[in-house]
């Protein structure tokens, strides 16, 4: 069981590895913090902080006590980046940080930086900690520094399978299922859900992805539409979701959708008779690569 705090919601007693950095998710170059904490025997307990940065975010605070949870942490600490935050010097950050927990060690990437300006650093961290400060070395992919802002960039260009071979837990949508314009059941007998990501989520590049979907009566192998649907000159980017083999109602209910590899470009096809057979086609696409 995870245990997320936000400023003001109390202290984490257990003596645990505190894992300094962003996390928004859990990449490779998170899971060496991760990996180092088990090493230890220590339980990880995770900074977290939402905003702040351009292009959205990965997994929202909600969507991180999942991520977190399965990857093995046992507590965050949970941040907004606010203009409040964004002033506050590091050695106040830092004091009232270790003031809610008891590390035994203190875990962040070798670029680690925090507080007004950035001007705190592992080296402010260790002259403060009651416990000894590991500055780990940094991963790549692809001659680059793992990071949100890379992650996104992928995410962005539609390579989901780039991205969540970088991450511990895949990237998903999550949301609670809307009624839509029913084109999809009454005209090309494919009925699909209709989310609604928060505003704050980091979106796909527009496409149709193979992938599966969670819900509370079961997983499914899926087809995503992420985008606009100009074959009916609907112009609104929409997420919605085939879920292949499932028969039953889920409006109101939430669906976590996980877009797996990239299939095609949404575009426009000369009928719906035209679209369908791409649709069939596609099913059989993501049929074949599931799992599920």
């Amino acid at each position: 069981m995870l245990t997320m705090l936000a400023p003001g919601d109390g202290r984490f007693s257990e003596p645990c590895a505190l894992l300094m950095g962003g996390f928004d998710g859990i990449h490779l170059g998170h899971a060496t913090l991760l990996e180092r904490a088990r090493s230890l025997g220590l339980p990880a307990v995770l900074t977290t902080i939402a905003g702040g940065k351009a292009g959205g975010e990965l997994f929202t605070l909600a969507e991180r006590r999942t991520v977190f949870a399965r990857a093995g942490a046992a507590g965050a600490f949970s941040f907004c980046f606010t203009d409040a935050l964004r002033e506050t010097e590091a050695e106040a950050f830092a004091s009232a940080l270790l003031a809610r927990c008891t590390p035994r060690v203190i875990l962040c990437g070798e670029d680690f930086r925090f507080g007004r300006d950035a001007k705190g650093d592992a080296a402010l961290l260790a002259s403060l900690a009651p416990c000894p400060v590991e500055a780990l070395p940094l991963l790549t992919a692809d001659g680059r520094k793992i990071s949100s802002t890379s992650l996104k960039a992928k995410l962005a260009a539609g390579d989901t399978e780039g991205l969540n071979a970088l991450l511990v837990h895949p990237y998903f949508l999550e949301g609670r299922v809307e009624h839509g314009r029913h084109v999809g059941s009454s005209v090309l007998g494919f009925p699909t859900v209709n989310l609604a990501p928060p505003p704050e989520k980091a979106l796909p590049g527009e496409g149709v992805y193979g992938g599966f979907a969670e819900t509370d009566l079961g997983v499914f192998p899926c087809i995503l539409n992420y985008g606009a649907r100009p074959t009916f000159h609907v112009e609104e980017k929409k997420a919605e979701a085939f879920l292949i083999g499932f028969t039953g109602d889920l409006y109101g209910r939430t669906v976590r959708v996980y877009p797996q590899e990239y299939f095609r470009p949404v575009r426009q096809f000369p009928s719906a008779q035209a679209l369908r057979a791409q649709l069939l086609a596609d099913v059989q696409r993501a049929q074949k690569r599931s799992n599920v």
